[in-house]
C-alpha cells in the first residue's frame, strides 16, 4: 500500500496489490493512466517507501531504502524511464553518463568497458564523447539501456520504455530489449499502456485499475480471451499497432 499526503485528505494510490514475477520471464503490468503502475514499480525497486506490505527479492525482504544492504541491492535492480531524455543528466557527456554506476558502487569501469556498453546497445564508441542532445530519442533510450545494465543487473524495470518513440523507433528497442533479455538471462517488469506490446514482448500480464489489480495471467490468453470488462476496455481502447510487421 501507498498513500500520499493531498492537502488535508490522504489518497490511497496503491492498495492489496500482490504478484510474483518469475525468473527469466518479461511481466507486463498495464493500465490507463494514474492506475498505480509507476508507483508498484518504484515501490518494488525502493524509490518509493510503502506504508504496508513487503517485497521479497529472491526469496528475502528488501532492507529498507537508504541502508547499505540496500545500496548493495541496487546493483541487481535496475530502471529505464519512459522520457529517454529528461533520464539523461544534459551537462554530462555519455562517457560520464556511463561510468557514473561503476563509480557509486566503487567498481573500475574504464574506457574498453564503456565502448562494449555502447556496442551491446547497437551504438558507436564515438557516442562516449558527446553531450545526450546530440541523439535521436531512440539513441537517448539505447543510452539509458546500457547504463541501466552497467553493473549486469538480473532484473530490469522498464516503464514505458517506448512510449516517447514513433512506432518503427520503439519497434527496434524492443527487440533490443528482447535480444538481451535472452543474451544476458534478464527478468523484466514492462510497464505499458499497449496491449499489443504487451501481447508481443511479455509472457504474463498483470491489469491494473484503480490501484488494483483486476486480472492476471497469460500475456496472450489475456489478450485474446479477457475475463474483466475493464481489460476488454482497454483492449478495445489501445490503438492497432503494426506490431507483426514492425517488430520481427
Amino acid at each position: 500500500m501507498k498513500e500520499f499526503a493531498d492537502g488535508r485528505k490522504s489518497v490511497r494510490v496503491v492498495d492489496d496489490v500482490s504478484f510474483a514475477i518469475h525468473r527469466g520471464e518479461t511481466l507486463g503490468l498495464v493500465g490507463e493512466s494514474g492506475s498505480g503502475k509507476s508507483t508498484v514499480a518504484r515501490m518494488l525497486l525502493r524509490l518509493v517507501e510503502t506504508t504496508a506490505g513487503t517485497v521479497f527479492y529472491d526469496g528475502r525482504e528488501l532492507p529498507p531504502a537508504g541502508t547499505e544492504e540496500m545500496r548493495v541491492m541496487r546493483r541487481r535492480m535496475q530502471i529505464v524511464f519512459q522520457d529517454p531524455f529528461a533520464a539523461l543528466n544534459p551537462k554530462m557527456r555519455v562517457r560520464e553518463i556511463l561510468a557514473e554506476p561503476f563509480e557509486i558502487h566503487e567498481e573500475a569501469g574504464g574506457r574498453a568497458k564503456l565502448e562494449e556498453m555502447l556496442r551491446e546497445v547497437g551504438m558507436d564508441a564515438s557516442a562516449l564523447e558527446r553531450y545526450p542532445h546530440e541523439f535521436s530519442g531512440g539513441q537517448r533510450q539505447r543510452i539509458n539501456i546500457a547504463r541501466a545494465l552497467a553493473l549486469r543487473p538480473e532484473f530490469v524495470v522498464l516503464d514505458e520504455p517506448v512510449s516517447a518513440l514513433d512506432v518503427s523507433v520503439g519497434a527496434q528497442v524492443v527487440n533490443l530489449l528482447r535480444e538481451l533479455q535472452q543474451r544476458l538471462g534478464l527478468t523484466y517488469l514492462f510497464i505499458s499502456h499497449s496491449m499489443p506490446l504487451v501481447r508481443y514482448l511479455c509472457d504474463r500480464v498483470a491489469v491494473m485499475r484503480g490501484g488494483r489489480l483486476v486480472e492476471v495471467g497469460d500475456a496472450v490468453e489475456v489478450c485474446e480471451a479477457p475475463r474483466e470488462e475493464y481489460t476488454k476496455a482497454l483492449i478495445a481502447a489501445t490503438p492497432e499497432m503494426p506490431v507483426s510487421s514492425s517488430i520481427q
